[in-house]
């Protein structure tokens, strides 16, 4: 692999990155720290947070960059870097839930979590509605196939599950959501 960095795919920036290259390393985050950024908020609307998930993931880019299998395992470059970021958000959504005090009642002016302010910038009405009341792992796997674009086997290692369990979740998450609707 020849050339600058500037003139690389993400997949070959992130092959220089395991070997120490550290002007790939910031070409990559020149190219796909804005992008990720915006996904991150999409998800998470806490700033701070954000910041934390993209300083992580990157961190871990940088340790990980050599386990970064690639179009070998039919993956891509900016596919596992939202990986890393979206199990890192998930990490600092569980933190935050760990170390916050549970909440009393439900007072009129609460703030709404994260995926509830997600679902209610994205979808609205009868379908928001439906999606906020499937059970937990199914609304998770809906939120990372359809508004995150995740595939099958990203949402599985974002989620922490088996494939199956994702296709299972899926269709049953379907299912309930058509019954709500009809």
């Amino acid at each position: 692999m020849r050339g600058e960095p500037a003139d690389l795919d993400e997949e070959q920036l992130v092959r220089r990155v395991a070997r120490g290259d550290r002007r790939a390393f910031e070409e990559l985050y020149r190219r796909t720290s804005p992008w990720l950024t915006v996904r991150l908020r999409r998800r998470c609307a806490d700033d701070q947070i954000v910041a934390e998930v993209l300083q992580e993931t990157y961190l871990a880019v940088w340790r990980a960059a050599d386990a970064f299998a690639g179009a070998a395992k039919g993956g891509s470059a900016v596919g596992w870097l939202w990986t890393i970021a979206a199990r890192r958000l998930i990490d600092a959504f569980r933190r935050r839930a760990h170390h916050a005090a549970p909440p009393t009642a439900a007072a009129p002016g609460t703030v709404a979590a994260a995926d509830e302010a997600v679902l209610d910038g994205v979808v609205g009405d009868e379908v928001g509605d439906a999606l906020r009341r499937l059970a937990p792992e199914l609304r998770q796997v809906l939120q990372a196939m359809v508004l995150d674009g995740l595939s099958v086997r990203e949402t599985s290692v974002l989620l922490g599950v088996p494939e199956g369990t994702v296709k299972t979740r899926a269709r049953r998450a379907r299912i309930a959501m058509r019954e709500a609707l009809a």
